[in-house]
């Protein structure tokens, strides 16, 4: 099931889903405007405003903020499932540059979940046109901190 967010960046904790909770505190993401889009099992939808501040001295967007936003994308769909989920790794190819004004989109999907792992694939975009392929691997957190849930 996917859930349209209407409020994306006035989320609270009450009420609200793993994905959406996890966003709500992050401060990080929100306060470069990120928003949250969309969210269901599995999967999640993030929108970003490139800002003069993320451009880089070849006019284009920083690598590191489309790292984020997809970052932040995989974050939520890793996180829908309910255990506190974190990255064990990334990678990003970046395809094509991105430029002040444009608004970026992120897709999460889940590929698949074995044990306390994750791997999910996101795909950036502006408009139709791909900039960013995303892959998160992830591992869900144990309740405890014992030697053996490391």
């Amino acid at each position: 099931m996917v859930k349209k967010v209407t409020q994306a960046t006035g989320v609270t904790s009450a009420g609200a889903t793993p994905a959406e909770a996890m966003f709500a505190a992050d401060e990080a993401s929100r306060a470069l405007g990120i928003e949250l889009v969309e969210q269901g099992e599995g999967a999640a939808v993030l929108r970003m405003t490139v800002t003069p501040a993320m451009v880089n001295g070849h006019g284009i967007a920083h690598g590191g903020y489309l790292f984020l936003l997809a970052d932040s994308a995989f974050a939520c769909a890793c996180n829908s499932h309910g255990p506190v989920t974190v990255a064990a790794g990334a990678d990003i190819d970046f395809v094509a540059p991105a430029y002040e004004g444009d608004v970026l989109v992120a897709t999460a999907r889940e590929r698949t979940r074995f044990g306390r792992s994750g791997i999910y694939d996101v795909s950036v975009l502006r408009g139709d046109e791909v900039v960013a392929e995303f892959r998160g691997r992830s591992r869900s957190i144990r309740g405890t901190t014992t030697k053996e849930s490391r």
